[in-house]
């Protein structure tokens, strides 16, 4: 067995060294975000927790610092969210089959990609403006629809860019095989290629879901929120995060304890969806394996 030479031992150690500090710096960095993130949920279950009763689903917000809840926030942020998911999912999908199965490498695609790449980085208060300025200022009036149309335009993106990602992880082979048996192009994606990937699209729905249900400043500008039970959608509606973000201000007590409460909703319904869409993209990636 060869004798390493003293200059090829220095390196050696300085190196291997060198990968003890590194990986030692990183489990100190994750170690740190994972007591601040345990420290965040510590108190935003404490805070929350006392605040949660009956009265925060049975009765709307009030106005004068006692004696209400959020149930009409709560129900104002379904219908919202819900709309949004409606409209911005099947778009995004589309996206997506078209980056994936249609355009792929054309210069076209490359266009769209570039651009879903923007939207998906783009801040939700610019999306907030340009929903206000088309579907608000127009019309002199803030709106229900207004607010579900800008959490749409922030869902889509990522509805897109996971398809594409989902449906090029579906085997080339179930492609040439569908084509070998005489089905067309459309019939090859409507047929084989999203039902084998429907899975991996409803976990992209999902995360996009989880990010626009805590939206608060696109919402600002376009529902505006509301103290009163309202449904309709050509009106100002309340919402959670418009709760929570004008309760957290208030000299009252009482709502600044349900701001809390709203936040320990949200944020058990966030972590809801995301554990939910793992749980199933890591399903389908073992089906696929």
């Amino acid at each position: 067995m060869k004798t390493l030479s003293p200059a090829v031992k220095a390196r050696y150690f300085r190196r291997q060294a060198t990968d003890i500090i590194m990986g030692g710096l990183c489990v100190f960095a994750a170690v740190i975000g994972l007591i601040m993130l345990a420290l965040i949920l510590w108190m935003l279950f404490s805070r929350g927790l006392a605040g949660l009763s009956l009265d925060v689903f049975t009765k709307s917000m009030s106005s004068t610092g006692t004696g209400g809840g959020l149930a009409n926030a709560i129900v104002g942020s379904l219908i919202q969210v819900g709309i949004g998911s409606m409209i911005g999912a099947p778009l995004g999908m589309m996206v997506g089959v078209y980056l994936s199965e249609v355009g792929k490498t054309s210069r076209f695609a490359s266009v769209v990609r570039f651009v879903n790449d923007i939207l998906l980085s783009a801040p939700s208060v610019l999306i907030g403006l340009f929903v206000y300025q088309i579907a608000v200022a127009p019309f002199h009036s803030f709106s229900g629809i207004a607010g579900a149309l800008a959490l749409a335009l922030l869902a889509m993106p990522v509805v897109a860019r996971t398809t594409e990602d989902i449906l090029r992880l579906v085997p080339q082979a179930y492609r040439d095989g569908a084509i070998a048996l005489g089905s067309r192009e459309n019939e090859v994606v409507r047929k084989v290629v999203l039902p084998a990937a429907f899975g991996g699209i409803l976990t992209g729905i999902l995360l996009a879901v989880a990010r626009i249900a805590g939206e608060t400043a696109p919402l600002i500008f376009t529902s505006l929120g509301n103290s009163n039970w309202s449904t309709d959608l050509t009106k100002p509606m309340a919402s959670l995060p418009i709760a929570i973000y004008r309760y957290a201000g208030s000299p009252s007590a009482d709502l600044i304890q349900l701001a809390w409460t709203g936040a320990l909703l949200i944020t058990v319904g966030v972590l809801l969806l995301n554990v939910v869409s793992r749980v199933s993209l890591a399903a389908v990636k073992r089906g696929q394996s």
